[in-house]
């Protein structure tokens, strides 16, 4: 039973300095996505898709359910843990985008969900900055493949 008086939500933001299409399209299309975080996926996000994430280097995978796509906007997924994974795109200029990821739905005890909650915040900044260097200066920094060698 967790004892928290209101659901936890993670949050994470970047601004992006690029328009919200190349913004947008970066986390749907798994051939842009790939260079910043997952290694490879069974597609692209749709609406009502299920789609398999896999970080080969550890091993390990994710299969996602697309819940809904506003082009531009937001995407909702939800992960086979149950957690729900939003994406916010906001253009604040024509060349910018503001980034927010919202993670909820943890469940277990408190340890549990704070635990998962500080992994969450720390994943998805790793996956924004990666997103920031790549889109902004074509630069893979290999932010998550270095994030945890000890694991391959």
């Amino acid at each position: 039973m967790t004892l928290f008086k209101q659901e936890p939500v993670v949050k994470t933001e970047m601004l992006i300095r690029k328009p919200v299409e190349e913004v947008f399209e970066a986390f749907i299309n798994p051939e842009i996505t790939s260079n910043f975080w997952f290694t490879k996926s069974s597609g692209r996000l749709e609406i009502g898709k299920r789609v398999l994430w896999e970080w080969e280097m550890y091993g390990v995978s994710d299969e996602i359910y697309v819940k809904d796509i506003e082009k531009n906007k937001r995407i909702l997924i939800v992960s086979s843990d149950g957690t729900f994974i939003k994406w916010l795109f906001n253009q604040t200029t024509n060349n910018e985008t503001l980034v927010s990821i919202e993670n909820y739905g943890f469940v277990g005890n408190t340890d549990e969900v704070l635990n998962q909650c500080i992994d969450a915040m720390g994943g998805y900044t790793i996956v924004l900055c990666g997103l920031k260097a790549f889109l902004e200066h074509k630069i893979v920094l290999n932010l998550v493949l270095d994030k945890a060698p000890d694991l391959m």
